[in-house]
């Protein structure tokens, strides 16, 4: 028996898939499908929170680009150039410091793009009824466990 895929939930074998209570024989299988699931809240949350989090990731820099341009337009109207170019200095430093920390929120927003924006679900036909074994909003996750059910198939032999 090969294991292709296990977690807490769902293990996949050579022999059989293990998902959500259920235990299907690969031999007992006729067709394996995927399909798309409604949308849940946590995936809809997941869509808003990563649109904020652009949004606060954004707005420092726009703010900075207003900052200058604002800096600029008043030294020019005064003549005051070296005090303009000193706090843009002092900004560009600061914000070169800061630079670092942006890592947390960038490893937050990759991450959410790895989990996806939508529910996947996996179907079987076997026995000929048509069963749904997993479902999950988990795109990476759910990635692996379909490729590991091909995966089991493919050394099984035919489907069907």
């Amino acid at each position: 028996m090969t294991l292709y895929y296990r977690d807490d939930a769902v293990q996949v074998t050579s022999e059989s898939i293990r998902a959500g209570g259920h235990t299907v024989a690969i031999a007992d299988l006729t067709y394996v499908w995927h399909d798309r699931g409604r949308t849940t809240a946590a995936v809809r949350g997941r869509v808003l929170g990563r649109g904020v989090l652009v949004l606060l990731l954004s707005l420092p820099p726009l703010l900075a680009v207003v900052c200058v341009l604002s800096l600029a337009w008043s030294a020019q109207d005064r003549g005051e150039w070296r005090l303009a170019l000193v706090i843009l200095a002092a900004c560009t430093v600061g914000a070169l410091a800061l630079t670092p920390f942006l890592e947390v929120p960038l490893g937050w927003l990759d991450r959410s793009y790895e989990r996806g924006n939508r529910v996947h679900e996996l179907w079987v036909q076997h026995h000929g009824r048509e069963e749904l074994l997993l479902r999950t909003p988990d795109a990476l996750r759910f990635g692996q466990i379909y490729r590991a059910v091909q995966r089991a198939v493919e050394q099984h032999g035919p489907v069907g």
